[in-house]
């Protein structure tokens, strides 16, 4: 699953505080998506979910784009209905799919199934009809090292974590996890024109400085993207 020496040090981007960070990752994002748009007509994005992100939402969906030609799509989800506030998908129609912005097409990884399990059929079908390879996609990062639904401990971790794996998504059980999850596999995330890792506080510093170490990538999954890259994660952070 990838050596398990140290990551060269990654592009890193320093603010004050999340706005003026939102603002700038925002912003890179929009040029990113506006470049793929003017090279072949459209433009494919990945997003993750949870509290980090809110700002950053809400800044993307003010950049001047032409919102039709992207497609956005969620790096993971966890398996609940699409109402339920732990929804990464309602946290995208909320925060960003508002206004002009609401104009883009979203890929939802969550099907009315019973368990991921059962939906991944037609998730897949879904993944597949994405414009690929994906021209951004912004990641977060737990503090125990996980990244998109990659947990430590997962039940398809090893799946997950393969570069070379068939699938491009999967189901996730995992201790860490919560609820039941559903994940872009490692190769859809190493493909990606360019990557952008978006972590907040003083914890998350010191996770990604952990996962820069030595170690395997099933304790720290981070490490998978960070080593599989040949184009490094950008990294946006502030206190």
């Amino acid at each position: 699953m990838g050596c398990s020496g140290p990551v060269a040090p990654l592009p890193r981007h320093d603010f004050a505080d999340p706005p003026a960070l939102a603002e700038a990752l925002a912003a890179a994002v929009a040029a990113r998506l506006r470049g793929a748009i003017a090279a072949r007509g459209t433009a494919s994005l990945a997003l993750s979910g949870g509290r980090t992100p809110e700002r950053f939402f809400t800044a993307l969906a003010k950049q001047p784009l032409t919102w039709a030609d992207v497609v956005v799509t969620l790096v993971d989800d966890r398996w609940v209905a699409l109402d339920d506030e732990r929804s990464n998908e309602a946290l995208l129609r909320r925060r960003l799919l508002q206004g002009p912005a609401s104009a883009a097409r979203l890929i939802g990884l969550v099907t009315g199934a019973a368990s991921p399990e059962e939906g991944l059929g037609e998730v897949a079908r879904r993944v597949a009809g994405l414009p690929l390879p994906l021209d951004a996609v912004v990641l977060g990062m737990g503090t125990d090292g996980h990244t998109a639904s990659f947990f430590p401990g997962g039940d398809r971790l090893a799946e997950a974590l393969d570069p070379a794996g068939g699938l491009a998504v999967l189901p996730m059980h995992a201790p860490g996890a919560g609820e039941a999850r559903i994940t872009l596999a490692l190769p859809l995330i190493l493909a990606a024109a360019r990557v952008y890792l978006h972590i907040e506080g003083a914890e998350k510093a010191a996770a990604l400085e952990a996962a820069l170490e030595e170690g395997p990538p099933e304790e720290m999954p981070l490490r998978a993207v960070l080593r599989g890259r040949i184009t490094p994660p950008e990294v946006y952070w502030c206190p």
